[in-house]
């Protein structure tokens, strides 16, 4: 029978001790183990996460525990706290490939027994049945995008409503004004370093041909903010950022995207440009600068909806001025260690985007300018 939720006067708020890592750890590796044991992927991944997050290390290779037996030792835990432990179980199984149905269902029955309604499980389900269409339209219908109204778009600045959220728009001269305006701005702003971050690699200003849907362009400025490159890898990590800052738990939804995206390849495209590119979370170290991003998105000051914010208005305001004022910390340094950079550090660009940044700038008839990032 599922553990009911405590009353919110008696509900446990402190941060998990070493002991209580243990018990998660246990409940996580129960739910998510397939046959033959956990992957060199979910083991590292399950490690660095726990660490990251709680700042003890994880047990993986304790003893099995039954799910009604782990929700009754979280029994004092609220629904928020039991909803990111179940995505930490989402987390570790969407990661294999194939992912098996015994390990979506019984990650469903310890969300049951956690009285978890996640809405990411009906999309695991999905990648286990192979589903990968119907997984797709799950992603819409119960993550970050299934909430999205008019009202949130004027963050956009498009002048014209979207129909979905990810839409394109490549013919909207006052947004891309708007955005070609902050290379007016004074060094070191935050509007002027995103117009770098474009100039460098090629990137159109949203609302002109080839350019990026207005929402995931919202993005873009989190790169600059939190100070992570544009490889494959490093949008792992902006995702891990991004989703951990929000407390609307549907916001994990953008993590699994970004991971059935690019490591397990169980979608074939997301967010109205990204394309299917697999294996990046697996390389050696991204386990660790993915955790390492979920603890700074997690430290931000209050609940932040980056993608939802109206960046236009902190453009004048300095880089620095605007991590302050979101409380960004600093990496880790066993992230930096693992081949974190930031957008303007050498292997903070991909090849084919300094091949664009150089193509444009030659077009333009303007020497080529990567910003550090070459």
């Amino acid at each position: 029978m599922p553990v009911p939720l405590p009353d919110p006067a008696a509900a446990l708020h402190v941060a998990p001790d070493a002991t209580e890592v243990s018990i998660l750890s246990h409940g996580v590796v129960a739910a998510v183990t397939p046959d033959g044991g956990l992957t060199d992927v979910q083991r590292v991944l399950l490690a660095a996460v726990f660490d990251a997050m709680t700042g003890h290390p994880a047990d993986l290779d304790g003893p099995p525990v039954a799910a009604a037996d782990f929700a009754a030792a979280l029994a004092g835990r609220d629904a928020v706290f039991r909803t990111r432990i179940v995505q930490v179980m989402v987390l570790g199984a969407l990661v294999l490939r194939p992912l098996p149905t015994v390990v979506a269902d019984r990650v469903a029955a310890f969300a049951r027994e956690l009285s978890v309604d996640e809405g990411m499980l009906a999309v695991a389900h999905r990648f286990s049945a192979g589903d990968l269409g119907l997984a797709a339209i799950d992603f819409e219908r119960n993550g970050y995008t299934s909430t999205w109204t008019d009202a949130d778009a004027e963050a956009l600045h498009t002048s014209r409503t979207l129909a979905v959220a990810w839409e394109e728009v490549v013919d909207d001269a006052g947004l891309r004004d708007r955005w070609s305006a902050m290379e007016n701005l004074p060094e070191g702003t935050l509007g002027r370093r995103v117009c770098d971050f474009y100039r460098a690699r090629g990137f159109a200003y949203p609302g002109s041909p080839g350019s990026a849907p207005p929402l995931l362009a919202q993005h873009d400025w989190v790169h600059v903010v939190a100070d992570y490159g544009t490889t494959v890898e490093s949008e792992l990590e902006v995702f891990a950022f991004i989703a951990r800052a929000n407390d609307d738990l549907r916001a994990f939804s953008l993590l699994a995207m970004v991971v059935s995206l690019f490591e397990t390849g169980y979608l074939r495209t997301g967010a109205g440009l990204f394309e299917s590119d697999t294996g990046h979370l697996a390389q050696a170290g991204m386990a660790v600068r993915v955790a390492d991003a979920m603890r700074r998105g997690a430290l931000c000051v209050g609940s932040i909806d980056f993608l939802r914010t109206d960046w236009f208005l902190l453009a004048p305001l300095t880089v620095d001025e605007v991590r302050t004022r979101f409380g960004v910390t600093p990496k880790a340094p066993t992230a930096t260690a693992a081949g974190s950079v930031g957008p303007f550090e050498t292997g903070g660009i991909s090849p084919f985007q300094l091949a664009a940044g150089r193509r444009v700038a030659d077009d333009r008839g303007e020497s080529y300018d990567a910003y550090g990032a070459a």
